[in-house]
């Protein structure tokens, strides 16, 4: 792995508790690595940590082979050879784009600067702007500049701040696939922070949720959403609910009982025993609830969010039990009004029943 984290632990002198605590993860060369969580998780600080910028408590950062925080040992943040990218792009507002990204090109020659910089703006899209000064451009540009900066000096590890948080939210998603085609083509390692799940699967290879300072899951966003590790990666990745259900063995296979109907013919469904009773909880997704008239199960709209394309419903049937699910919007129906509901899934992910569902 190009970025290599072992039980790393990072925790400030006024604080109690660890601001990271034991996380562990593996970032390849020329991937881009996203970490999201609710605010104050440690997704920040572990990226200053990485940086050289945050007290290292314990464990390790390695860095292209090289242990760069280690027990006793650690290289200064500007031997690091890491290019950063922070939310207010940090450009010298007296700098014309040129002299902004010479900045970090100290000992280059002045023709080989004058190269460099024109290659970084070929690469982010923003050729021939090496006169314009900062208050003449976009935000979206400034945050282009501010990315060619961190790009000139070739750094072997790229760290991403949440660099789109004062953009519009339209602008956010666009920029991000931008910035990883961006960061694909200078074939960088990035490490990179967001509050946004748009964000982070528009832009990420590995994305890794975090709580409390611990990384609860690193992986794929297909994996997140479909197969998440804990109860806290599936109520935080995507809309969904937990419906208690219960597991009964068949010849055929795993019968999953829930109050929508049963669920036959799934992949990957533990066996009963693995439960108490084969009583669980079962996470049902927004897109594995299908509306249909046809359907007996029957549940009341108690919410709708109109999304361009399909409504996001908030549903509630007889017993009180509350669903999620996306409908196309041409089904606009009214709060208050029953529709038939039936579950579409071809797997399903379970965890121990919460005692409030007992």
């Amino acid at each position: 792995m190009f970025l290599q984290l072992s039980n790393l632990g990072v925790r400030y002198p006024d604080q109690n508790t660890p601001a990271v605590d034991g996380v562990s993860l593996g970032l390849p060369a020329g991937s881009i690595g996203v970490l999201i969580g609710p605010s104050g998780c440690g997704k920040t600080t572990l990226l200053r940590a990485v940086a050289g910028l945050a007290p290292v408590e314990h464990g390790e950062v390695r860095l292209a082979g090289e242990c760069v925080s280690c027990p006793g040992h650690g290289v200064p943040p500007e031997a690091r050879h890491i290019g950063m990218v922070f939310q207010d792009y940090a450009l010298f507002p007296h700098l014309d784009v040129g002299r902004n990204i010479a900045f970090g090109l100290h000992g280059m020659e002045r023709h080989a600067q004058t190269h460099r910089i024109g290659e970084v703006l070929d690469l982010v899209g923003l050729p021939g702007r090496q006169g314009s000064y900062p208050h003449e451009l976009s935000g979206g540009q400034q945050q282009r500049v501010a990315l060619a900066r961190a790009l000139a000096p070739q750094p072997k590890l790229m760290l991403l701040d949440e660099p789109f948080s004062n953009l519009d939210v339209g602008l956010r998603e666009r920029l991000a696939h931008e910035m990883r085609d961006i960061l694909k083509a200078a074939d960088a390692t990035a490490l990179f922070v967001t509050h946004d799940q748009l964000e982070a699967f528009a832009i990420g290879d590995l994305i890794g949720v975090m709580q409390a300072g611990k990384l609860e899951q690193w992986d794929d966003a297909y994996s997140l959403y479909h197969r998440p590790a804990t109860r806290f990666v599936a109520n935080f990745i995507g809309h969904g609910v937990f419906v208690p259900a219960s597991l009964e063995q068949r010849q055929t296979g795993v019968a999953v009982h829930t109050a929508l109907g049963s669920l036959q013919n799934l992949t990957d469904c533990p066996l009963p025993s693995h439960y108490a009773d084969g009583k669980c909880d079962v996470l049902l997704r927004a897109d594995d609830i299908v509306h249909d008239d046809a359907s007996p199960v029957k549940a009341r709209v108690l919410r709708k969010a109109f999304r361009g394309a399909e409504f996001l419903y908030t549903l509630q049937m007889q017993g009180g039990l509350q669903l999620q699910a996306h409908v196309p919007s041409h089904h606009d129906h009214a709060i208050g009004e029953w529709i038939g509901v039936r579950v579409q899934a071809d797997h399903v992910v379970t965890f121990a029943r919460e005692a409030v569902n007992a």
